[in-house]
């Protein structure tokens, strides 16, 4: 056997709080790549209630990789969550018409691109990950965190701001493991090395590129 089929939505057929998020997801700005699960205490369809301030008309995309683990409650704040900061006030007169939608030429909301989760990352409970973050490979989000810049390749973070609290590897060794690249691997050659994916031998993993 070569593991579980990606596109199946409940992978634990008795457990229907967890999902292959991919299987779910309608919005065409939120892609997800193959074995990322969702796990949701009440309802994993919960989700995309979870990826705030998505507005088409914004256009701005949440990627996340392959391989990824997200726990209940983590949210995204998208581009459209964003006010402007450097008039005095910061209140959107604009949107609410009747005489204040003059301003509306004036107004240049902040736009910090896509924010983009990269691959085999877990993000712990209620984590908040901000506008137009990435979030590198490998990378752990502790819960309760709110991420307001990038993460590191292999990076753990936590707290809020979240700040590094240590690596996972060396620098040699992420270059590795980058280079390696598991993830995009076929689903029977992660089965046939599952042994050393699982394992803490990066060399004797890399013998099998």
């Amino acid at each position: 056997m070569n593991g579980p089929d990606p596109n199946a939505t409940y992978p634990l057929p008795h457990h229907h709080k967890l999902v292959f998020l991919k299987s779910i997801i309608q919005n065409p700005n939120i892609i997800v790549g193959d074995y990322t699960y969702y796990d949701d205490l009440e309802d994993p369809h919960n989700f995309e209630k979870n990826v705030l301030y998505h507005f088409d008309f914004i256009g701005d995309k949440l990627i996340i990789g392959k391989f990824c683990s997200i726990a209940s409650g983590v949210k995204f704040i998208m581009n459209g969550g964003n006010h402007e900061t450097k008039p005095i006030s910061s209140f959107p007169f604009e949107i609410f018409g009747n005489g204040w939608e003059r301003i509306a030429d004036k107004v240049a909301y902040p736009f910090k691109g896509d924010t983009v989760v990269e691959n085999d990352v877990w993000i712990g409970t209620e984590a908040v990950i901000m506008p137009g973050v990435r979030v590198g490979n490998g990378a752990v989000i502790a819960s309760k965190s709110v991420v307001a810049k990038d993460v590191p390749d292999y990076a753990i973070v936590a707290g809020n701001p979240a700040v590094v609290v240590k690596m996972r590897f060396t620098e040699e060794q992420i270059q590795q493991l980058l280079t390696i690249a598991w993830w995009n691997w076929s689903g029977e050659k992660i089965s046939r090395n599952l042994h050393l994916i699982h394992s803490t031998d990066i060399d004797a993993l890399a013998v099998c590129q």
